[in-house]
Formats: structure tokens, C-alpha cells, sequence
């Protein structure tokens, strides 16, 4: 497995195009991303035609896969190279390290970030489920723990099942180029 930093990566970038591809979901894409990355969602991810569309603009050049933190981007490398493909980059500390480091990024102000909707969405069930315990049946609780037992699931898989759900909502499903977005340095 190939792994690159954001600082060797911007290097590389700066010599010559490259092509970074990045997995997260399209609304965590259209918040903020690495301003050469384009988005090809994890859930969307077809290796074949990915590589042959990179083989006809960066003949012989590797791929560069970026995510959130690096994790995602690692499981897409690996399922490239389960499909025969060995000229693919994963970009460590994706990109929370390229916007640490300073590196042009492109964000768009959305309403409400998916993170933030899904705090929302279990603070509303939980209180939903305790007053509702309280004030009809014991047995509502069961929505506490249930959101409980997802919080606990997404902080040790860094799967959020409710984040997933909440992505494929209408008002999430925008496409990035509907969005105005600006490249920016921070």
C-alpha cells in the first residue's frame, strides 16, 4: 500500500496536473476539499472506470485518493488494488492535514454541516425518547439506548449509520456544482 503526505503531495502538484480523487460523501465534499480533488464517493467507487478515465488524462501517473483523515481514502486503495490496480496513492491525514498545513482548499458555506444535523437529529430522539418515557411508557427508552448504542458504534468504527441516512436526504443530495464555491488558503 502506497502513502503519501499532503506536503509531498502539494510538491508533486506543484511539478506537474495531478489527478486527486476524493472519497467522502458529496455533501462532506462540497463543505470543504483539497482545491485539486474531485469527488467520487466511497458508495460510488467504480475502479475500471476511474482508472480508465485517469489513463486517458495522466498516462502513467499514479492516483492520488484523499479523504476526511485518511481512512476511507486507505479502504479505496485497497479496493483498487483488489481490482488489479497498483498505481494508486492513499494521502495520509487526508484532508484535515491539507487544510492544517495551509494548502488551497475549496469550500462553500452549507446551512447545516452533516455533522451538526446528526447531532441535532440524536439530541431530538433522545429528548423525544425520555419525554416520551416519562410521560406515556417506560418502554420509549428504548429510543435513548438505541441512539446511544449508534453513538457508541460510529465512535469506535468511524461508521456514523445516522450520517449515512442523513446524507442521502433531499436538501444533502445538491450537486457540488450547484454549489458556488471558492478556493481559499487558510
Amino acid at each position: 500500500m502506497h502513502s503519501i503526505t499532503v506536503q509531498e503531495l502539494a510538491r508533486h502538484h506543484a511539478e506537474q496536473p495531478i489527478e486527486l480523487i476524493d472519497v467522502r460523501t458529496h455533501v462532506e465534499f462540497s463543505e470543504l476539499h483539497a482545491a485539486p480533488a474531485k469527488n467520487v464517493p466511497l458508495s460510488e467507487l467504480d475502479p475500471d472506470a476511474v482508472m480508465t478515465s485517469h489513463a486517458e488524462l495522466f498516462d502513467g501517473q499514479p492516483l492520488y485518493l484523499i479523504c476526511q483523515s485518511g481512512k476511507r481514502s486507505l479502504g479505496a486503495s485497497e479496493i483498487f488494488q483488489a481490482a488489479g490496480y497498483d498505481n494508486v496513492i492513499n494521502v495520509m491525514g487526508g484532508t484535515q492535514a491539507w487544510q492544517a498545513t495551509g494548502l488551497p482548499i475549496a469550500e462553500s458555506k452549507q446551512v447545516i454541516s452533516l455533522e451538526r444535523q446528526v447531532r441535532i437529529a440524536a439530541g431530538t430522539v433522545t429528548l423525544l425518547g425520555i419525554l416520551l418515557a416519562y410521560l406515556i411508557h417506560p418502554y420509549f427508552l428504548i429510543m435513548v439506548i438505541f441512539v446511544g448504542a449508534g453513538l457508541v458504534f460510529a465512535g469506535t468504527t468511524d461508521t456514523c449509520g445516522l450520517g449515512l441516512l442523513l446524507s442521502r436526504m433531499p436538501w444533502n443530495r445538491s450537486s457540488v456544482s450547484d454549489l458556488d464555491t471558492r478556493s481559499t488558503s487558510t
